[in-house]
């Protein structure tokens, strides 16, 4: 038996790829949809990947299960749970409670586990050259480590109303009929890790065993005693807050994400391509270098993407391809470089990257607005400022912020702009922790018009600023 995790250290997501070698067939689940690395797998191991499935709709990444068929002939199996309201909008296979793949010696069980999603699946693994029972369990978003799924994002980010409270008990059920009914032994492989918002208490470990869960996740505790009521107003206390793509990503898996098939290779542009381009309004720049580069001068109108092990979600933020059918040009050093942006892109649905540059140097730049947090109070009282925004998360904002800010987090800012005052109305100053998510905001805000001037050093930067005021104004 083969079993590989694929991790995604940009959005904390887990897919797996596994398989019998005897009969060099392979099974992947939850495939991202830069899909080069399933392949390699396969041509690794001499496997052929037969079947592609996916544990429940996603709602934080786009899936690649149907450009994975799509580029091998696997055969596509999807939940068939959950209900008319939450069946994939795709031909597929349909997998049900107690259905089963198999593979060689392999034996893959489906089991219904509602509450993360209606539809959600985990996935039995029997090893059937060494045994005769399940020793892995390939969990989705129902079991982490440490944790278990939310069941709040349909109300979330669906437009659902109050499920919440249904899909907190279905968890709980889920966890009494299918979790805690398997052997300690089972190893638990979830789909996502550490810093994912699926969940608000996620580890870090790739894998745990049921054994340790039943002993030692915060829930435990609550299945042992039958306290369902402790157990939802646990888990719904201090879920982290979405961010506002999540509401495309839910659609397009349910409908079928589109197939890119081969991928057009990215090409140099030359400054006076992309100038005119941007001038036309055809092109963006994604200025990829650090925010301190980005604060001494870029080109007006780039977005500003300053890590690529957040390309991803930060990509997200910046664009919507559903209403702005801009193409992209990334800021990188070579084709290599520009392409490795490109697969952090299409994870998230962003598939008009066609080019990159390697430099800036001929073309026009400008510092844009920052302000110190000793001028901030200056800037707010001339008279020119709409709104000081925090573009922390809720619970950031909560736990402490400058005085008089608003609160919108910089994964909505681009989606929510009816909850900001018009363009016309004057300067929106932005600040988050250190300075790295509100470059991605305040650049998004002012491709769209806005007039944007961030704080330098962000939120850590004034309450070092604040402390040192009161400092030397303490009697001595």
């Amino acid at each position: 038996m083969l079993l590989e995790r694929i991790y995604d250290e940009d959005l904390s997501q887990a897919g797996y790829f596994l398989g019998c070698q005897q009969a060099g067939e392979a099974l992947v689940v939850d495939p991202r949809r830069d899909i080069q690395v399933y392949l390699d797998l396969a041509d690794h191991h001499g496997m052929r990947i037969a079947a592609v499935t996916e544990t429940h709709l996603h709602a934080d990444f786009l899936s690649g299960t149907r450009e994975l068929a799509a580029a091998t002939g696997a055969t596509v199996h999807v939940s068939g749970e959950g209900g008319e309201d939450w069946q994939y909008g795709y031909a597929a296979e349909r997998l049900h409670d107690g259905d089963a793949l198999t593979l060689g010696s392999l034996t893959v069980t489906a089991r219904h586990t509602p509450g993360h999603t209606p539809e959600h699946l985990i996935l039995l693994v029997t090893d059937g050259a060494v045994a005769d029972e399940p020793g892995y369990a390939l969990t989705g978003d129902f079991v982490f480590s440490g944790d278990v799924g939310r069941p709040d994002l349909l109300d979330e980010v669906a437009g659902a109303q109050d499920t919440r409270f249904a899909g907190a008990r279905q968890l709980f059920a889920s966890l009494k009929s299918v979790f805690l009914t398997l052997p300690d032994h089972v190893q638990v492989f979830p789909g996502h890790g550490a810093g994912s918002p699926c969940g608000k208490a996620l580890g870090a470990l790739p894998s745990t065993t049921v054994g340790y869960e039943r002993r030692f996740a915060w829930w435990a505790g609550h299945l042992a005693a039958d306290d369902e009521q402790g157990f939802l107003d646990e888990l719904l206390d201090g879920q982290p807050e979405p961010h506002a793509y999540f509401a495309r990503m839910k659609r397009q898996n349910r409908e079928g994400p589109s197939v890119m098939g081969e991928r057009p290779v990215l090409r140099e542009l030359t400054a006076q391509e992309l100038r005119r381009g941007m001038e036309e309004g055809a092109l963006a720049l994604v200025d990829t270098r650090d925010v301190a580069e980005v604060h001494r001068g870029t080109v007006p109108g780039a977005l500003s993407i300053p890590a690529l092990g957040q390309a991803a979600s930060h990509i997200a933020w910046a664009v919507d391809p559903e209403t702005d059918d801009v193409e992209l040009v990334v800021l990188a050093a070579d084709a290599r470089r520009a392409a490795e942006y490109g697969d952090h892109f299409v994870r998230v649905g962003v598939d008009r990257l066609i080019g990159y540059v390697t430099s800036l140097d001929a073309l026009e730049t400008a510092a844009p607005g920052v302000v110190s947090p000793e001028g901030l109070e200056h800037l707010r009282a001339d008279g020119g400022t709409a709104l000081l925004l925090d573009v922390r998360r809720r619970s950031e904002h909560a736990a402490g912020t400058i005085p008089g800010a608003a609160q919108l987090s910089a994964g909505k800012v681009l989606f929510r702009r009816d909850e900001l005052p018009p363009r016309e109305a004057g300067r929106v100053i932005t600040f988050c922790q250190s300075g790295l998510r509100n470059a991605v905001a305040s650049a998004a805000l002012r491709r769209a018009g806005y007039d944007v001037v961030e704080l330098e050093g962000s939120y850590a930067g004034w309450a070092r600023w604040s402390a040192g005021q009161k400092e030397a104004a303490a009697p001595a």
